[in-house]
């Protein structure tokens, strides 16, 4: 069975920092492409973040480029993302997505449809 478990949300203060993890077991995403995306309250799931299979190449939405970082270790069957300067407009419950399909790894994908495998979801909060 294949789970990806995301940790490290919470409730925070604008300005603050943050680090999600997300790893994966049940199979290797080693060669494929992962990222991010988040869902803000009664708003459909967004794209945040992705990373290529080797973190050669990385993708950001714009309301994030510049604070937030995305990483990848496949020794660990892991991906991170690193916020600051977290906004307000920031909270979410942010989802881990791994791409399991024909495709180059190099790609990294910024649309829902692109990912077969999610998480649970974290919630983060971003108090003003």
């Amino acid at each position: 069975q294949v789970q990806l478990v995301e940790s490290g949300g919470g409730v925070v203060q604008a300005g603050d920092s943050l680090t999600l993890s997300c790893v994966a077991s049940g199979r290797t995403f080693s060669s494929q492409p992962m990222g991010w995306f988040r869902q803000p309250p009664g708003e459909e799931r967004k794209f945040v973040a992705a990373i290529s299979w080797n973190g050669g190449a990385t993708n950001y939405a714009d309301s994030v480029k510049g604070r937030f970082t995305i990483s990848r270790d496949n020794a660990a069957n892991a991906i991170y993302l690193q916020m600051n300067s977290l906004r307000p407009e920031d909270t979410a419950v942010y989802y881990c997505a791994a791409r399991w399909a024909e495709g180059d790894g190099r790609n990294v994908p910024g649309d829902v449809s692109e990912y077969q495998y999610w998480g649970q979801g974290t919630p983060v909060t971003v108090s003003s």
